[in-house]
């Protein structure tokens, strides 16, 4: 569903990312992660067609995304970090705001389509609210229902977790499953959360200093022994004990 090949990222004199070779097969879910300012989120950028690689191909359902990025973004569902939504609109119109521009649909569909992905993400009824009265987790929540309104084969997603506490972490992480069952969509995720990636990725791809050095299960990936990774592993650890050994005080 996705294949990325030779694909290299230079800003100025900077290489940001070098030979990138990535395929994601329909319906898997594959996390991106790797070292600070190692690419992984220029290489997300890349794939959703927001910026072009300086060299190299990207393909989403067959489809060049440098070569027709309109018609292949209406493939992709892009989640960003911070949810990005309209905080001047309230819940349902931030998510029937795509629905207007790319399905062309009637109101009453529209509103229909929109009711139902807040449904999916557990939102019903959400759709007077507006966005300062949501938490962290419902912003997320309502990104998602904005990006699956658009009936996308492939969902990207940026950071989904960061900022979250343990237990909507947890939810988000099941959601994204979920809608890998139930919507049989395609699901590329950029995290640094390892807890989180190890719970939901079918296979890890890890970046260090722009290029790829790493693919495979999250068994493979806890046993390699490339320094980068255990760097990242056993950060991950400790922070799990730090936080274990708090809640257990406080």
């Amino acid at each position: 569903m996705i294949s990325v090949s030779g694909l290299g990222m230079r800003f100025g004199n900077r290489q940001v990312l070098a030979d990138i070779n990535l395929d994601v097969a329909d319906g898997e879910i594959v996390a991106i992660m790797g070292s600070s300012g190692g690419g992984k989120t220029t290489l997300l950028r890349c794939i959703s067609g927001l910026i072009r690689p300086t060299s190299g191909m990207v393909q989403v359902d067959g489809i060049d995304v440098a070569k027709r990025p309109e018609e292949a973004r209406k493939c992709m569902g892009l989640v960003f970090q911070s949810a990005a939504l309209f905080d001047y609109m309230p819940v349902g119109q931030n998510v029937l705001f795509g629905i207007r521009r790319r399905l062309k649909a009637k109101p009453d569909e529209a509103k229909r389509i929109a009711e139902e992905a807040l449904a999916r993400v557990g939102l019903q009824g959400s759709e007077p609210l507006m966005p300062a009265e949501l938490s962290g987790g419902m912003r997320k929540r309502v990104g998602i229902a904005r990006a699956i309104a658009l009936k996308p084969k492939v969902m990207l997603y940026d950071e989904p977790t960061t900022g979250l506490d343990p237990i909507t972490t947890y939810n988000i992480d099941g959601l994204i499953a979920t809608l890998r069952e139930t919507l049989s969509v395609t699901s590329l995720i950029v995290s640094h959360d390892v807890t989180s990636v190890f719970r939901v990725a079918d296979r890890i791809a890890f970046l260090h200093e722009g290029r790829l050095i790493f693919s495979g299960t999250a068994e493979e990936f806890r046993d390699s022994r490339e320094t980068s990774i255990r760097e990242l592993i056993e950060k991950s650890e400790a922070a799990s004990l730090s936080s274990a050994s708090s809640d257990r005080f406080a």
